[in-house]
């Protein structure tokens, strides 16, 4: 990557900079603009979209903090939001020479609510600005939960003029690789029990995963790794009576262990809400048949569905001697029937607690799917 001042400026005009006079400039991703950004090399427009806000957020929050220097913010930079604000004003703000500073910093954030930014008026202003931006500016445009369209002329010019990164929904399965990969960036250790805690409760949001794990990290024994014990010392997850040990107890067959939990739950209903419970065990009940589907399921196949470690595959191969395929096809129709319950259909008086104490004795006990029903 080259830089080439302009005054005191430091501008990017790698081969893969934006900039150029080829329509084919592809996308950037976030870890190339992460890169970009640790060797000080700013260009003048990121256009930051996604349905993923978290790297939209990181990007926009590095740059805000990093490209100038605290006392020349005061005069330097500015932050826009969506709502209050329209296109004239960005591009007066964007072509505002710096004072006493090198940059000038320019963030719209919530950049898909400028209610003027599609509009054909303002296009030919926007076009101009691309076309030709103020070196000494770097603009920002975090533009979240959506993309823009790429066959449109703004979503072209902008591919053709400006650094677009554009975040997509990891899935499930790829949560568990992101934890580690994560930890690992703090030069940190996480345990495979601790990684697949993580991913069944929290899930694919990454804000809160970063969060969570950021918490672990200040509270971690030198020397030692990111347990269980810790994630449940410090997630809010109780030590015996959560999610993962209703699941286990149901793997088990542990009708007594399974009680207990529940009444927990019951008493402590805000801490354990049932909707995300049964998205959990869905989750797991789901893989548990995708699984059956496989045959005799290789390690390949545990850590396609993201079953990385082997604590987790142990759970899954004696769930799979004690649910066979069809007892698992009926246990998410059932799952299924409890998520229609907690929306108020067919479960009558039922409270949360009565909703999940019922399925949970529907699994544990083979009752026909046909009794349950009614058809």
């Amino acid at each position: 990557m080259r830089g080439e001042k302009e005054g005191a400026t430091t501008v990017v005009n790698s081969p893969v900079h934006p900039f150029t006079s080829s329509p084919s400039v592809p996308n950037l991703s976030a870890d190339e603009i992460l890169q970009q950004l640790r060797q000080r090399h700013y260009a003048p427009v990121y256009f930051l979209q996604g349905e993923e806000p978290y790297y939209v957020d990181h990007i926009a929050d590095i740059l805000e903090k990093h490209v100038l220097p605290e006392p020349d913010r005061g005069f330097n930079q500015v932050v826009l939001y969506g709502k209050d604000t329209d296109v004239a004003t960005i591009l007066g703000q964007a072509r505002r020479f710096p004072m006493m500073a090198e940059r000038s910093v320019v963030i719209v954030k919530e950049a898909q609510a400028v209610a003027d930014l599609e509009s054909e008026k303002t296009f030919p202003f926007l076009e101009a600005y691309l076309k030709n931006p103020l070196t000494t500016t770097v603009l920002v445009f975090c533009y979240k939960h959506k993309t823009l369209d790429a066959r449109k002329k703004l979503g072209k010019l902008l591919a053709e003029k400006a650094v677009v990164m554009t975040s997509k929904k990891i899935y499930d399965n790829q949560v568990p690789a992101w934890i580690t990969s994560y930890v690992r960036s703090k030069k940190q250790q996480i345990s495979g029990q601790a990684t697949a805690m993580l991913a069944e409760y929290i899930g694919t949001d990454l804000g809160r995963l970063t969060n969570e794990i950021d918490k672990l990290l200040l509270n971690v024994l030198p020397g030692h790794s990111i347990d269980e014990d810790l994630v449940q010392r410090l997630v809010g997850i109780s030590k015996d009576y959560n999610i993962f040990e209703l699941q286990k107890a149901l793997v088990q067959r542990d009708v007594l262990k399974a009680n207990r939990i529940l009444l927990y739950f019951e008493a402590n209903p805000k801490a354990n809400p049932l909707i995300p419970n049964l998205t959990l065990l869905f989750g797991f009940f789901t893989k548990l048949l995708v699984l059956h589907q496989r045959g005799n399921p290789s390690d390949a196949d545990f850590k396609k569905l993201g079953i990385m470690n082997s604590f987790a595959q142990k759970e899954y191969s004696q769930a799979l001697r004690v649910y066979d395929f069809g007892r698992t096809r009926d246990i998410i129709h059932l799952l299924r029937r409890a998520d229609l319950q907690s929306k108020g259909v067919e479960s009558g008086s039922m409270s949360d607690g009565e909703i999940l104490r019922e399925l949970v004795f529907l699994i544990l006990h083979p009752v026909p799917l046909s009794a349950v029903t009614g058809r």
